[in-house]
């Protein structure tokens, strides 16, 4: 199934109301609530209450589970059956030889496709078009002080993550290799931990605001 503009819009944003959702999309709020009432019939989002500021709480929807799996996961039950049977077969130690061979060749394509980026916001903007090329719905933006951060919103190796936890290290240091030495990369929020999707916090070590 391919994922609508309401499901893409829960999925990058988070939990919204059917006036903010009718906002983003240009489109009436009674358009809004009946194109919601559909999805949420057909089990792929759900309604909750949230207290917004001031005042009553509101109705939000968000994804379900099943509408999460809308989204690319590139094959994940045949990716978790291959990691066990490696771990099962062959032992930890050339699983994480199979990971390492991963990172090495991810790190050389993405270098090949960044070579004519100069500095590092260049970098930045173009790692998220890849990775968003790739399905994990990436963006950035930059903050007043000078750092960035960098949102994943799907995982679409998500079920390989959830089984192996080395992916993810893998991706971090995919992404440090890719900014180089003099940034560092902190993971603020992680999907496989349970959170809605993956921040990375990116700051220059010669960045000085002006």
């Amino acid at each position: 199934m391919r994922p609508n503009k309401f499901l893409q819009l829960l999925k990058t944003r988070g939990p919204l109301t059917a006036k903010e959702i009718a906002e983003e999309l240009g489109i009436t709020n009674e358009g809004a609530r009946q194109q919601l009432v559909r999805l949420s019939e057909d089990g792929l989002v759900k309604y909750v209450s949230s207290t917004k500021g001031v005042g009553r709480p509101v109705q939000v929807y968000e994804l379900t589970e099943q509408g999460n799996t809308s989204f690319p996961n590139s094959h994940a039950a045949l990716t978790v059956q291959l990691l066990d049977t490696i771990k099962e077969q062959l032992g930890e130690e050339a699983l994480d030889t199979v990971i390492a061979s991963r990172e090495a060749e991810t790190v050389k394509r993405y270098k090949v496709i960044l070579r004519d980026c100069s500095d590092l916001e260049s970098l930045i903007s173009g790692y998220t078009a890849i990775r968003t090329h790739e399905g994990y719905m990436a963006e950035f933006r930059k903050e007043d002080n000078g750092e960035y951060l960098l949102f994943e919103n799907n995982c679409p190796i998500g079920a390989a993550a959830s089984s192996c936890k080395h992916f993810c290290q893998s991706d971090m240091r995919i992404l440090q290799k890719i900014l180089g030495g003099e940034v560092t990369v902190e993971r603020m929020d992680h999907i496989a931990s349970g959170e809605r999707r993956c921040t990375y916090r990116i700051k220059s070590q010669t960045y000085q605001q002006q």
